[in-house]
């Protein structure tokens, strides 16, 4: 008489591992922003100089060490790349009201309205693969939003 054949036995799942999640998260939000990065094309600025601009609106008037710092690229580079954005017309330069020796710069309204329209661009393609999810992974990308947040403020 033949042998009943064997019924695999489940096993338990592995235990979630921190450092591929870590691993995965980084990797996905890279790529994530690179895709969105492409439509920063249409506000006609480099990604450098976006991101320096970004700084300024985020943060307000910096001296060009602390832009360079934030953007970690050195003191002539951010000059030059001040020097860019302020022909355009996005960028001022003043003398600090507290130290006339030291030069602030700062977004103008039209660097703040270019940066707010690329963020809008960015924000709308997202919104547009977002829609075409399945209602429930929708509502489970909704839930990991929240663990997200915590996790970008740095409590669990």
């Amino acid at each position: 008489m033949p042998t009943p054949p064997r019924r695999a036995r489940a096993s338990a799942p592995d235990p979630p591992d921190p450092a591929r999640s870590a691993e995965r998260l980084h990797a996905a939000a890279i790529h994530l922003l690179r895709r969105l990065r492409r439509v920063d094309d249409a506000s006609g600025l480099s990604a450098p100089r976006l991101s320096a601009l970004s700084v300024l609106v985020v943060r307000g008037p910096c001296t060009l060490g602390e832009l360079a710092a934030a953007e970690q690229v050195r003191a002539p580079t951010m000059t030059r790349l001040v020097t860019a954005l302020e022909r355009d017309g996005l960028v001022t330069r003043a003398a600090d009201p507290k130290d006339g020796r030291v030069t602030r710069v700062a977004a103008t309204a039209r660097g703040r309205r270019v940066l707010a329209a690329g963020r809008t661009r960015r924000v709308q393609l997202l919104a547009r693969s977002i829609e075409a999810l399945p209602a429930a992974d929708h509502a489970a990308l909704t839930q990991i939003l929240d663990v997200l947040e915590r996790l970008a403020n740095g409590s669990p």
